[in-house]
C-alpha cells in the first residue's frame, strides 16, 4: 500500500489515529438511487452486473466520482459465495433474493461445497484489480462479505425472512448441524476475503445483515465462534477489519468479543453509548438513520450534527448511515451530508 494511502482520513480513522476531518462512505453508496446505476440496470441483471469486472468497476465508480466520499466499497453481492458452495440464487423483481433449493436437512448441509474462491469468484477479483486502477490512489477500497449467521439464514429460509423461524428451528432442532454448516462458512468467507486482500482491497467489512434476530446467549453459541473464526483468519493480513450488524445494539459487546478494528452500529442506539457498549480501543461507523435522507434537509443536518455531537471529536470515528442508501434517495441530500460532516469541527 503506498503511504499516501495508509495515510488517509478514511485508514487512520480505522487506527483511530487523528484525521484532519471526519472520513465518511456510505453503505449501498453505488445503487438504485444513482441515475447513472439505473441506466446500467435497465440493460443488466443484478448477477450480470457482480460477475462482469468492467460493469462492477463502473458502478463502484459511480459514486466516488459523483460525492466526497473517503473510501470506495466494492460492488458485489453478500450472497455470491453461495452458488459455487452449490446453492443457486436469483433476485426475484421486487422481492430481493430467492435460493432455488434451500437448506433444511443435515444431508443438505453434509453436500455444501467448499471452493477455491480465486477460481471460482475469480471475477471479483479482477474487479478489485480493475478498481484500484481506476482509483489510481485517490481513497482506498474497501472489500467485504457476508457473516455466516447472515449467509446461513439466507440459505435456509431460502431469501429475506421477517421471523427467521426456520434458521431457528435448525439451529435449536440440530445445533450440531448448524455448527457444521456455519464453520463451513465461516472457512469459505475467511478465504474469500483473504483473496480479496491479496487482489488489492485496503479494507474489508463483515456483514451480519441479519444478526439482530438473536438475543445475546444465541449469539454468543450460535454466531460468535464462526465469526470470530473469520476474523481470527484476518489478522496479520495488513488491512483494518470492519464489523458491522442490523439491530444489534443490544449484542454490541458480544460482537466486540467476535472481533474487528472498527465495529458498526445502526441507528437503533446513539453513537456515543454504542461506543460505550464497544469499547473507546475500537473504532465505530456509523450511524445515521437512512430515511433521514428522505426528509426535509434541516432535519437531515440536524441528525448528521448529532452523530457528530455524540462522536465529540474522538479518532477512531467513520461516519456512515446505520444502514444503506434507501432507492427514493436523492442524491443532492448525500452530497450535503458528505459536505456537512467534512466541514464539521469539534465544538
Amino acid at each position: 500500500m503506498n503511504a499516501p494511502l495508509a495515510n488517509s482520513r478514511f485508514l487512520r480513522a480505522c487506527r483511530r489515529e487523528p484525521v484532519d476531518a471526519t472520513p465518511l462512505w456510505f453503505m449501498r453508496q453505488a445503487g438504485r438511487y444513482m441515475p447513472e446505476y439505473r441506466a446500467l440496470r435497465s440493460k443488466h441483471s443484478m448477477l450480470e452486473l457482480c460477475r462482469n469486472p468492467a460493469l462492477a468497476t463502473e458502478v463502484t465508480m459511480q459514486p466516488v466520482n459523483a460525492i466526497e466520499v473517503d473510501a470506495a466499497i466494492l460492488f458485489s453481492d453478500l450472497l455470491l459465495p453461495l452458488e459455487p458452495m452449490g446453492i443457486p440464487f436469483d433476485f426475484i423483481k421486487g422481492e430481493g433474493p430467492q435460493i432455488e433449493r434451500p437448506v433444511r436437512t443435515r444431508a443438505d448441509i453434509d453436500a455444501v461445497k467448499v471452493f477455491e474462491p480465486r477460481e471460482a469468484l475469480g471475477f471479483t477479483m479482477e474487479a478489485i484489480r480493475l478498481v484500484k486502477r481506476e482509483l489510481g490512489g485517490r481513497i482506498p477500497l474497501i472489500g467485504f462479505a457476508g457473516a455466516p449467521f447472515t449467509l446461513a439464514s439466507y440459505a435456509i429460509e431460502g431469501g429475506h425472512s421477517n421471523n427467521f423461524a426456520l434458521t431457528k428451528a435448525l439451529m435449536y432442532g440440530d445445533p450440531e448441524g448448524w455448527h457444521r454448516f456455519a464453520a463451513r462458512l465461516a472457512d469459505i468467507v475467511a478465504d474469500y476475503l483473504v483473496a480479496q486482500i491479496e487482489a488489492g482491497v485496503d479494507a474489508v467489512q463483515v456483514f451480519d445483515s441479519w444478526v439482530g434476530a438473536l438475543n445475546a446467549a444465541d449469539y454468543r453459541e450460535f454466531a460468535l465462534p464462526h465469526t470470530q473464526r473469520i476474523f481470527a483468519a484476518l489478522e496479520g493480513r495488513g488491512v483494518p477489519t470492519i464489523h458491522f450488524g442490523v439491530a444489534s445494539a443490544s449484542i454490541l459487546g458480544e460482537m466486540r468479543e467476535a472481533g474487528g478494528d472498527v465495529l458498526g452500529a445502526d441507528w437503533r442506539i446513539t453513537l456515543d453509548e454504542a461506543w460505550d457498549r464497544i469499547g473507546h480501543d475500537r473504532g465505530i461507523q456509523g450511524n445515521l438513520d437512512p430515511t433521514l435522507l428522505l426528509g426535509p434537509e434541516d432535519r437531515l443536518l440536524a441528525g448528521v450534527a448529532d452523530v457528530m455531537r455524540r462522536a465529540a471529536g474522538r479518532p477512531g470515528h467513520i461516519f456512515n448511515l446505520g444502514h444503506g442508501i434507501l432507492p427514493p434517495t436523492n442524491i443532492e441530500r448525500v452530497q450535503a451530508v458528505a459536505r456537512f460532516v467534512h466541514a464539521w469541527k469539534p465544538e
